[in-house]
């Protein structure tokens, strides 16, 4: 079962690194519509949970869900405020958030692993 999840993960973060590079690079597909709303829609949400992970996995993933909607929509409204509405610059946003947050929780795993480390001894 583990061997699915892996791979699933791993068919997932190639879905939206896919959904990425069309966006930004503009290439016109069939599936373009799918991987950009893919993309738009796991990466916020993945990087909450990764930061919640010690919490209750639903919890975590309603949490994620709910962040990835509001992340994109403030974004959205934000672009229309400023009357700079841009997809490049929409997608380029969520993945520099994203990246901020997975930056945050590796920083915060490590933090937590050296306290962990600390007790044991």
């Amino acid at each position: 079962m583990l061997k699915h999840r892996r791979a699933l993960a791993w068919l997932l973060a190639f879905a939206c690194i896919a959904g990425a590079a069309v966006a930004l690079f503009d290439i016109e597909t069939p599936l373009r519509p799918f991987l950009i709303s893919l993309f738009l829609l796991v990466v916020p949400g993945a990087a909450v949970v990764g930061l919640l992970r010690d919490r209750d996995p639903l919890a975590a993933l309603s949490v994620g869900a709910a962040a990835s909607l509001v992340m994109n929509v403030l974004l959205a409204q934000a672009m229309l405020l400023f009357n700079a509405w841009s997809p490049r610059a929409g997608v380029a946003t969520v993945a520099v958030l994203g990246g901020f947050m997975y930056v945050l929780r590796v920083l915060y795993r490590g933090k937590s692993m050296r306290t962990e480390g600390a007790r044991a001894r």
